[in-house]
């Protein structure tokens, strides 16, 4: 059988880009760029958003990638067009929440972007499940070279299965997910808007929801209201632009917390691959079997 000399891929803003050849030098943004390199791609440079640091890339997005062997071009206001093709790409991996805005990227960069590059938007928002978002990015990684990811995909519903199970049993260990913001205030996760929060709620975990009020996806409040949710496990933002919880030791109410709560790291921008999400359900897992021994 002739090899395929054309290659295309239809995104998620209904955009179809094609080149003459499979796309070999992929620029991504650090999220795509993490789940791609578990589907077996290697990216050939990352850029972060405007919540990133402009010198190095956050270490919780990056999942399992390489940093030796994948460069990083930056964030923010450094990220214009002639930045982003330096390494001559022949294809960028960008991420969108809705509406097809390139996620990162200031429009007019974007726009001028793909006057020079093919450009494939992954839409991983709220509109879309967690399992709709992986496979998104499998499709993507199939159509460069990757083979198909069966031994991660088993792995994933042997993590499935278990929290399940666990979580069905009689006591529910009541979780929290927050994004601390210093001293004084911390941004308390809605469940239902984050994807990989929504795989946690379906499996059964005792996800707490915040009180209602403004903020589509956070509650901010205090700490004293994070403390009277009384969780018995804590998923802490870990990403760059949260506040560290080392800064948080002298905070009465978050040590009143921590004194009671196991924490868990969690990256509200998490790397969609199967191998990521097993490892981060095998966590949680762990967490509620160890809460509800002391239950």
């Amino acid at each position: 059988m002739r090899e395929q000399t054309v290659w295309q891929f239809s995104d998620d803003r209904g955009q179809l880009s094609t080149a003459g050849r499979r796309p070999a030098r992929v620029l991504a943004y650090v999220q795509a760029g993490a789940t791609l390199w578990d589907h077996g791609m290697r990216p050939s440079a990352i850029f972060g958003s405007d919540h990133d640091d402009r010198a190095v890339p956050d270490a919780a997005k990056t999942g399992s990638m390489s940093l030796a062997e994948v460069g990083y071009l930056g964030a923010g206001s450094t990220l214009d067009v002639d930045t982003l093709l330096s390494g001559e790409p022949d294809l960028v991996v960008a991420v969108s929440y809705g509406g097809g805005h390139v996620y990162g990227l200031a429009p007019e960069t974007a726009k001028h972007l793909e006057e020079h590059v093919p450009v494939v938007v992954i839409d991983v928002g709220q509109a879309r499940t967690l399992a709709e978002i992986g496979d998104r990015f499998a499709q993507l990684a199939r159509s460069l070279g990757a083979e198909e990811a069966t031994t991660a995909t088993q792995d994933l519903e042997a993590a499935r299965d278990r929290l399940r199970t666990l979580a069905a049993g009689p006591d529910r260990p009541r979780v929290v997910a927050l994004s601390p913001a210093g001293q004084d205030r911390t941004h308390l996760a809605r469940p239902r808007m984050w994807p990989e929060l929504r795989v946690l709620a379906e499996l059964g975990v005792d996800l707490v929801e915040p009180a209602e009020g403004p903020g589509v996806n956070w509650s901010t409040g205090g700490w004293a209201d994070a403390a009277a949710l009384r969780p018995a496990i804590v998923l802490a933002d870990i990403r760059a632009n949260a506040t560290p919880l080392d800064e948080l030791r002298t905070n009465e109410e978050w040590s009143a917390i921590e004194g009671v709560a196991r924490v868990l790291p969690w990256n509200p921008e998490p790397v969609c691959s199967p191998q990521a999400h097993a490892r981060f359900l095998t966590l949680v897992t762990e967490a509620l079997e160890a809460a509800t021994r002391r239950l």
